[in-house]
């Protein structure tokens, strides 16, 4: 690991230009590229403090061993220099999106005499018009094989075409007319590429002149009473109209846009793109990539526009980029676009209206795309087996951890505090064993104690269920600072505040391999009874430090506990000061995140249905025997609860169907209930009515 210092050159050397630098490794290799509008300022951010600097930084400026720099005139400059630098040297820290497949694109080669219609991967090449790219090369085959009706462009390969030129007989294509075989010379190649640019043009989106074209010749064939040539212009428009509704019109302007949407967390992101052309989607294209470089959306789209323009010119940029973050230097980016484009491109967020719309969708693809890809990373085995074993390893444990267990706290301002608990088996979710916990210790926030309740709750419960079932002879009793009396001894019942779905019966680990675990008097599963090998919390050393004190409370010591501190993705071990560090591309860090997002996930969703059911609720709920239909004739006659709260028993006695004790059980539940003095409204002194017209 070299030390910075050692190269850092002086603030006298670094121009204060524009330009672009490469930081280098003790091997001469370029291992990062970046851009400044001012290089002594950039350069010099690099060499501060490194406690100062984001994790991924630090490891790029002491991995490497000596920066260098080009000045250039322009920021535009600056954009494309960096570009062709990451493309030639391919740098490490680099953010780089690699396609997670090859995505064919309906390609007209307009480079050859005889120009032809194909599907075509991988690398553009000079002179062929691409449209696309497409998800599926089948797409694309139905789509010509509709529009060779109108536009018999030639589809054959170089060796059918020779062979047909040399035999005199076209192709079957040709005896059936969708293809004007200029092999046999029924048209001549200044034709033919007529009809390839025809195509190309309605590819491109205008659409409309050859529909009318058509349906135009077609009435004046039926004048002529031509009926043959009339029906065969018909079916013409039809094919054209079905190859039009393949891609159905999402801006109704017939806007040429690419939208660009990128979903993201801590490791990698995943970008999406929408090719619109003529205000239809005519491709759509993903990537993923790790985050090696300290990047924020701003410098993830920036990265893409590189990317997707770097090596195109002309109509290939359209007029408008539609991205979610705009670039850190916008007007260079624009520039830039223009230039490639050869006229003004609008790059924007969209505020308002159809394109809003349309990039929310694209966004949505992108959150797919990345829930995908972790999907598969995650389902692969020899993946899992390599995390857990990296997680071993580093966090010391004997044998892999089999089974995880996480735990997260979640409220609103230390309202509605709730947990989760979500296993992991074999580097899988197991969501029949999640568990969710109100947190009834104590009032108010304070994510520490919460931890402390929720895992001495938890590991209670596991002692329990050994000491039922005769695994534990002499189960320990909780020290002082233990779970008090939600948790009495001898308690068989499921864990106040806990619930989910029942599980499946498990397997006990003292219990043969065929016997099922037995069940709980009323016929439920028991719950708890399964150990786990590791237990991660969300945070950093004081939520480690609670889950392992509630741990060594119940007197158990074979359990290993760490937390995942969200902010630099450190692993916390008990009773240590420093974090252990795991690399970013290690399969075990990928692993405890997914683990740890998943409990965040879990708590999240239950907090807030619970703060909504709370935001829902009426004092009418606690009336006895006051079903939902009574409730709402009740706030129906009389307007809201605060008007029902003031009305008499005589009065609240004539709404149909409530009686005299009903209506006194409703009156008593709505005085113990009494509203607080009402609420001032501090920037204009005026008294806020109680309305709670909607309470039912």
């Amino acid at each position: 690991m070299a030390d910075p210092s050692s190269y850092r050159p002086s603030p006298g050397q670094i121009p204060d230009s524009p330009g672009v630098y490469k930081f280098r490794d003790e091997h001469r290799r370029v291992i990062y590229v970046g851009k400044a509008k001012n290089l002594r300022q950039r350069v010099a951010n690099y060499f501060q403090d490194l406690a100062n600097l984001h994790p991924r930084t630090r490891t790029m400026v002491t991995t490497a061993a000596s920066v260098e720099w080009t000045v250039v005139s322009t920021e535009v400059e600056a954009l494309q220099l960096e570009y062709t630098w990451i493309k030639e040297f391919d740098p490490r820290f680099n953010v780089k999106y690699r396609d997670d497949k090859s995505y064919p694109y309906l390609a007209v080669t307009l480079n050859e005499e005889f120009p032809r219609v194909q599907v075509m991967r991988g690398a553009k090449k000079k002179g062929v018009r691409y449209f696309g790219p497409y998800g599926h090369a089948w797409a694309i085959r139905e789509t010509v094989d509709l529009m060779l009706r109108v536009f018999p462009v030639r589809t054959c390969s170089a060796g059918v075409f020779k062979n047909a030129a040399r035999t005199g007989r076209p192709c079957l294509l040709g005896y059936i007319d969708k293809c004007s075989a200029p092999c046999v010379g029924r048209v001549t190649p200044e034709e033919h590429r007529e009809l390839a640019e025809d195509f190309c043009d309605f590819m491109a989106g205008r659409t409309g002149t050859y529909i009318r074209r058509l349906e135009k010749d077609m009435m004046q064939a039926a004048e002529e009473m031509e009926y043959e040539r009339a029906a065969r212009l018909r079916d013409d428009a039809e094919a054209l109209k079905r190859a039009m509704e393949k891609s159905a019109v999402v801006l109704a302007d017939a806007t040429d846009a690419d939208l660009i949407a990128v979903a993201e967390d801590e490791l990698e992101a995943a970008l999406q793109i929408f090719h619109v052309r003529g205000g239809r989607v005519r491709g759509q294209r993903g990537w993923v990539t790790d985050k090696v470089e300290a990047v924020d959306t701003s410098g993830l789209v920036e990265h893409a526009l590189q990317q997707l323009y770097g090596e195109e010119r002309g109509d290939a940029v359209p007029k408008e980029v539609l991205v979610p973050a705009l670039p850190e230097d916008t007007e260079a980016v624009s520039q830039w676009l223009a230039e490639r484009r050869g006229s003004q491109v609008s790059l924007r967020i969209p505020q308002r209206g159809d394109k809003k719309d349309l990039m929310a969708t694209v966004q949505r693809n992108a959150q797919q795309a990345l829930g995908l890809h972790k999907t598969k990373r995650a389902s692969d085995l020899t993946t899992r087996s390599r995390a857990l074993e990296e997680i071993a390893e580093a966090l010391g444990l004997d044998t892999a951890p089999l089974r995880i267990e996480c735990y997260d706290i979640s409220h609103l301002q230390g309202d509605d505090v709730v947990a989760s608990m979500v296993v992991f088996e074999d580097g899988l979710a197991r969501k029949s064993e999640y568990r969710r916990f109100q947190i009834k210790g104590f009032e108010g926030q304070d994510d520490v104690r919460s931890m402390h309740e929720v895992i001495g709750r938890r590991f209670k419960r596991y002692l329990q269920e050994k000491e039922r079932t005769g695994e534990w002879e002499e189960p320990q009793e909780p020290a002082s600072g233990a779970t008090g009396s939600a948790l009495a001894a001898g308690a068989t019942g499921p864990a106040p505040g806990v619930t989910g779905p029942v599980p499946a019966p498990v397997l006990t680990a003292a219990s043969p391999a065929d016997e099922i675990e037995p069940r709980e008097d009323d016929g439920r599963p028991k719950r708890f009874a399964y150990p786990p090998q590791l237990v991660v919390v969300d945070g950093g050393q004081p939520q480690v430090a609670a889950a392992k004190r509630a741990l060594d409370e119940l007197g158990i010591d074979d359990i290993a506990v760490c937390g995942l501190a969200k902010r630099l993705e450190e692993v916390w071990l008990p009773d240590d000061d420093d974090p252990v560090v795991l690399p970013r591309s290690s399969e075990g860090l990928y692993l405890l995140q997914r683990v740890r997002d998943e409990a965040h996930r879990f708590a999240i969703t239950y907090q807030r249905a619970k703060r909504a059911k709370r935001i829902r609720s009426s004092p009418l709920d606690d009336v006895t025997g006051l079903g939902e239909t009574r409730k709402q004739a009740l706030i129906k006659h009389f307007g809201s609860v605060k008007k029902l709260r003031q009305a008499t028993i005589e009065e609240i006695c004539e709404v149909p169907g409530i009686g005299r004790r009903t209506a006194e059980s409703v009156a008593a539940a709505l005085a113990s209930t009494a509203p607080a003095a009402p609420a001032v409204n501090t920037a204009t002194g005026e008294i806020m009515e109680e309305d709670d017209g909607g309470a039912s």
